[in-house]
């Protein structure tokens, strides 16, 4: 948020001179004050009313709302912005069309509103929340975005689509119902701090986004927390996954990145799943109480794992595979809750390795009709010798240095204040 003061205070001397002008709630009142407006203008709405029918922005000015709402009647966006360092402020936005190409939002920021800053909106019902679509630098903070619940998850439009919008940054925002809470396409340099999602499809999800931070947010109750795909060099840090339906993390074709500090909670089946993706570092993450714990395939060998806690999951590891992945780095390794582990030398480190699958976890996952054989003699004895000469192994994960006690992150905490509250 100091980034953001600093911003709106660098603004300030290109505002000199600015007017102040009080919009009433009349029929095109709203309109002919944009249409009269010069740049640095302030309009301010009348507390609380209703302002009807779309408006474009295509001078600097700023609004605001100070609760008005603004309703679009079901034609195109609500709010269009054209123009370069608008600020949109304190508004209830209502009524987007369906149409629009699935593009038809509550604030639609076009690919020449360089430097928008919207701001502690109530954003409701429109077929997508916010679309920056093309424009750079924008500040998306302290919103509250309520999508559509009229139609199928998936033809409902998301939260804040994020498009070719280089140096925008989303911070604070309450995004929930609707498709994904923000999805980000073909763009870069981004931050994503600090926002709550639920009830929504993915809470983030990434498609060709490089250099980005996706930083303390929290995703609850959605189908997928954070789905990380086609990007490279993403720092995904200090961020929550709590009852997620399928995973907390999925990372597909994502390259270079760094996943640091999360925590992925009771997710119905898996907390990370990685899927053709290489040279990632995961370090300091709690993955627990989920069906699977990692599960990672199609060669997706090269990453590296230190100091994450794997506990309390039904399989903390799927991996089939002939070769042996090393998870440990400079002697550090992992907390498994289920290795009877024993550290004679006092040093935090285990002093046997751990290997969290064996050869009849590979026959279960490949014939699944094996599992009538699970309490058989031959099957128990297949298992001990395993565990008796880990020569036998064919192959998977290994950690040569699991640590004795667990690591816990710190949590996002959503806080108490409404984040629409009008910013004074």
């Amino acid at each position: 948020m100091i980034r953001a003061f600093a911003f709106v205070v660098f603004l300030f001397p290109a505002l000199a001179g600015a007017e102040e002008v009080a919009v009433p709630p009349q029929a095109g009142a709203l309109v002919l004050a944009i249409e009269n407006a010069q740049a640095g203008d302030v309009l301010r709405l009348s507390e609380n009313a209703l302002y009807i029918g779309a408006i474009e922005i295509s001078v600097p000015l700023t609004i605001l709302g100070n609760g008005a709402t603004i309703d679009g009647q079901g034609t195109g966006s609500v709010i269009t912005v054209t123009a370069e360092n608008v600020t949109l402020r304190g508004l209830t936005v209502i009524g987007s069309g369906s149409g629009g190409e699935g593009l038809d939002a509550g604030i639609t920021l076009s690919k020449t509103a360089h430097g928008a800053l919207v701001e502690a909106n109530r954003i409701i019902g429109n077929l997508v929340g916010i679309d920056v679509h093309g424009a750079n630098n924008a500040l998306i903070a302290r919103n509250y975005i309520e999508g559509r619940q009229d139609q199928r998850m998936n033809d409902r439009g998301n939260g804040i689509y994020i498009w070719n919008a280089p140096g925008t940054r989303v911070i604070g925002n309450d995004v929930r119902y609707g498709r994904d809470g923000l999805f980000v396409n073909v763009s870069r340099d981004n931050e994503f701090i600090g926002n709550r999602f639920r009830d929504l499809r993915f809470a983030v999800h990434y498609m060709y986004a490089h250099n980005s931070l996706v930083a303390g947010n929290i995703s609850i109750g959605n189908h997928l927390g954070y789905a990380i795909m086609n990007s490279n060099q993403v720092r995904i840090e200090g961020n929550l996954s709590l009852n997620d339906r399928d995973h907390g993390i999925m990372m597909n074709y994502t390259n270079k990145s760094q996943v640091i500090d999360n925590t992925i909670q009771r997710v119905g089946d898996k907390c990370v799943f990685i899927y053709n993706a290489h040279r990632n570092i995961f370090s300091g993450n709690v993955f627990e109480g989920c069906r699977i714990g990692i599960h990672f395939t199609a060669g997706s060998e090269r990453n590296s794992f230190t100091g994450n806690a794997f506990i309390g999951n039904r399989t903390q590891v799927k991996y089939v595979g002939s070769r042996w992945v090393e998870w440990s780095m400079d002697g550090i390794g992992n907390y498994w809750s289920d290795q009877s582990a024993y550290d004679l030398d006092g040093n935090g480190i285990a002093d046997t390795a751990y290997r969290p699958n064996d050869i009849m976890d590979q026959v279960l996952w490949s014939q699944p009709a094996a599992k009538s054989l699970l309490g058989s003699p031959a099957v128990q004895l297949i298992r001990w010798s395993q565990a008796a000469f880990p020569a036998l192994l064919p192959g998977g994960v290994v950690d040569s240095a699991p640590i004795m006690q667990p690591k816990f992150p710190e949590i996002p905490i959503w806080p108490e204040i409404p984040i629409w509250e009008e910013l004074e």
